[in-house]
């Protein structure tokens, strides 16, 4: 089946922004110019010019797309589903945006990459919060959970887990479950 032009720019665009990120883990954002995008992406510099304006531009439009698409309305809140949303946070942030770079965005001082975070990690967490409330109305959750400290408590799990190393042959499951296991034995209901 041929790909379609539509098919072929993103592609393309998915190579830009991945070898934008890449930049910035390895060397800092003061790295990225158009023509080192082009050389880690393999897309020429032309290419990269026709769609982005500059250097800056190419980050403003890093920051508005890495947006994880994260949606948990349709998951009733209980054990399993607490442990499918957290497979789900983990997959798309490995995924779209690498946990890897996750901690090189947090522990930046530069208002691009906190500008990425805001963008990454601000819309997975109201999700995330919003499945607790959700699960705290119907009595599937214990009342009066802090689901700032309990989200970045996944997020901070979510960056051991990929700085210990673990080997991309495992699961992301395996992750999940522990960590299901670990944050239920604190929002599950009074018995």
């Amino acid at each position: 089946m041929k790909e379609t032009k539509e098919q072929q720019r993103e592609r393309t665009d998915s190579k830009i922004m991945h070898a934008t990120l890449e930049i910035i883990i390895a060397q800092g954002i003061g790295a990225v110019n158009i023509e080192s995008v082009a050389r880690r992406s393999g897309v020429a510099k032309t290419t990269i010019y026709r769609r982005y304006a500059n250097t800056d531009d190419l980050i403003r439009h890093l920051t508005l797309t890495v947006a994880p698409s994260l949606d948990f309305s349709a998951l009733d809140p209980s054990r399993e589903s607490l442990r499918t949303v957290l497979r789900r946070i983990i997959d798309c942030f490995d995924e779209e945006f690498e946990l890897k770079a996750i901690g090189v965005v947090l522990s930046s001082e530069n208002a691009h990459l906190r500008n990425i975070a805001k963008s990454v990690i601000e819309p997975a967490a109201e999700r995330f919060y919003d499945f607790l409330r959700r699960g705290m109305a119907i009595g599937a959750f214990r009342d009066g959970l802090d689901a700032p400290f309990l989200f970045q408590t996944v997020l901070g799990s979510m960056l051991a887990y990929k700085a210990l190393g673990t080997s991309s042959a495992a699961p992301h499951a395996d992750w999940a479950g522990n960590m299901t296991g670990l944050l239920w034995a604190s929002i599950r209901p009074a018995p």
